[in-house]
């Protein structure tokens, strides 16, 4: 029996949900999904991007309630040690954290420019240059790692850093962004992780849709 509650909304369109159930995956955590409607009003403004503050995905362990995804990181990483959401050295941890805290707070202009959507694919997608700034430090972030660390992923083994990084993945393959050899490799090498495949399988068998993020663009 499961001991603990993850709570999410879309699999097809919550970046953050994904981030949190890839997280509870890597920890090893026995957990059940709660499925939040697209239809319920707050739901729907986060995915939109219209809410102040994230409060999916939201985890309940043993009565401990986190509804942070990079507070749901370090809450597992200290409960799981052994499960490797941060890397054993002591300077890669540090600049794990740094990279994940990145992606957390930052690249605002790549969130509402190319919204997740697993099941779409628009070829030739122009992106414009307020986004392609993010684009581009992303890029420069998984370069440094993977030569840093030598990959598959950005710290040679899965961390925490590849589950807030897995979204990007997405879009860049959703809006057809053109990436060099390594990010795009990258971008395959998170395609194939069997956690990943598992989410975007569910995600194909969602009937919900949002008019708003289905846009031709």
């Amino acid at each position: 029996m499961a001991t603990a509650v993850l709570t999410i909304s879309s699999k097809n369109y919550s970046s953050w949900s994904l981030r949190g159930w890839l997280l509870c995956k890597m920890a090893g955590l026995e957990f059940h999904e709660e499925v939040m409607s697209s239809d319920d009003p707050s739901t729907r403004a986060e995915l939109l991007l219209l809410s102040p503050s994230f409060l999916v995905p939201c985890l309940v362990h043993n009565g401990i309630k986190v509804w942070d995804t990079l507070a749901i990181a370090e809450y597992l990483a200290e409960i799981r040690p052994e499960a490797g959401l941060l890397p054993k050295d002591v300077a890669a941890r540090a600049h794990c954290r740094a990279i994940a805290g990145e992606m957390h707070s930052g690249f605002h202009n790549l969130r509402s420019a190319l919204p997740m959507n697993l099941k779409a694919h628009y070829p030739g997608y122009s992106v414009w240059s307020g986004a392609q700034g993010d684009v581009e430090r992303v890029c420069a972030i998984w370069r440094e790692c993977l030569d840093t660390y030598g990959g598959p992923y950005l710290f040679g083994g899965l961390t925490m850093a590849d589950a807030m990084y897995a979204p990007v993945c997405t879009r860049f393959l959703t809006y057809d962004v053109e990436l060099d050899s390594d990010c795009a490799g990258y971008c395959k090498t998170v395609a194939e992780w069997p956690a990943m495949i598992e989410w975007t399988e569910a995600a194909m068998l969602e009937p919900e849709e949002l008019e708003e993020l289905d846009v031709e663009f």
